[in-house]
């Protein structure tokens, strides 16, 4: 059997990473692991076992550069306005709502927010091909 687990992502600062992750997505913290030179922080949703891990190196300052392959994170949810309306208020700056129909038929309904580190979110309304 082969299961996903996690993606890591690197993050400066952990207390507004995780304030983010949980104000914009309701992401709560499963596992705090502390080491000398850095820290995981693996988070998850009520509705999923797959893990954000946040990876904090501790002599870290500056941002980390994002390498042109990476490309982004996405979340499913049910209601996408309400979800809109819940990233602005905990501070993030959606992108507008795309309704992506390239044959005709809705393929997925979604926009893209950026988290306080520079990585992109693709935040999807449940149906088409994500249901």
């Amino acid at each position: 059997m082969v299961k996903l687990a996690h993606t890591m992502i690197r993050v400066l600062d952990e207390a507004r990473a995780v304030a983010f992750y949980e104000a914009a997505f309701g992401l709560k913290i499963k596992d705090r692991l502390d080491f000398d030179s850095f820290t995981l922080i693996y988070m998850v949703l009520p509705t999923s076992d797959f893990e954000l891990e946040l990876t904090v190196n501790k002599d870290r300052s500056e941002a980390y550069a994002h390498s042109d392959g990476y490309g982004h994170l996405a979340l499913v949810v049910d209601d996408l306005e309400a979800s809109r309306a819940q990233v602005t208020a905990a501070g993030g700056t959606p992108k507008d709502i795309v309704d992506f129909r390239p044959g005709g038929d809705r393929v997925a309904r979604f926009f893209f927010v950026t988290d306080p580190d520079g990585y992109q979110i693709e935040v999807i309304e449940k149906g088409g091909r994500f249901v």
